[in-house]
């Protein structure tokens, strides 16, 4: 059963692209990457920023310039890419504040609160145990 969670799509999509970069191991410009995610150049260029703020992506400018994986798909983990997007979108429960004063309200936002956290410890552990390689060999036994 899957939970319905409010997901930001740039975490799956940039992992779409880095895997495709780290395959094709050349350096790609932002508007090959826009036109792979059918987005706009700009849209990528802010997306993979933090990437290369974390040291998985570089950057080079001027005719040729573009992206490059920096880090090899076995050494990169679902983790590294999640925290380096700044941990994009994950709300599995939220708190209600319609009656602040309320203990049950309290009670239920605090419970909520205790399974969120344990739910968000389990989700990054596992996105730390998951290499993009593992990931990248999946797509090629599937093709």
């Amino acid at each position: 059963m899957r939970l319905n969670v409010n997901r930001d799509g740039r975490f799956p999509r940039v992992l779409h692209v880095l895997i495709h970069m780290a395959l094709r191991d050349r350096v790609m410009s932002s508007a090959e990457i826009a036109q792979m995610l059918t987005t706009n150049p700009v849209v990528v260029r802010r997306m993979l920023a933090g990437l290369r703020d974390g040291g998985l992506v570089e950057t080079s400018k001027g005719p040729g310039g573009g992206w490059r994986v920096v880090k090899s798909l076995d050494a990169m983990t679902l983790r590294d890419v999640f925290d380096a997007l700044d941990r994009p979108g994950i709300d599995v429960g939220g708190a209600a504040h319609d009656h602040p004063g309320c203990p049950v309200e309290a009670a239920v936002n605090v419970a909520l609160a205790d399974v969120d956290d344990a739910v968000t410890e389990m989700m990054l552990n596992r996105y730390a145990a998951t290499t993009l390689a593992e990931i990248a060999n999946a797509a090629k036994t599937a093709s």
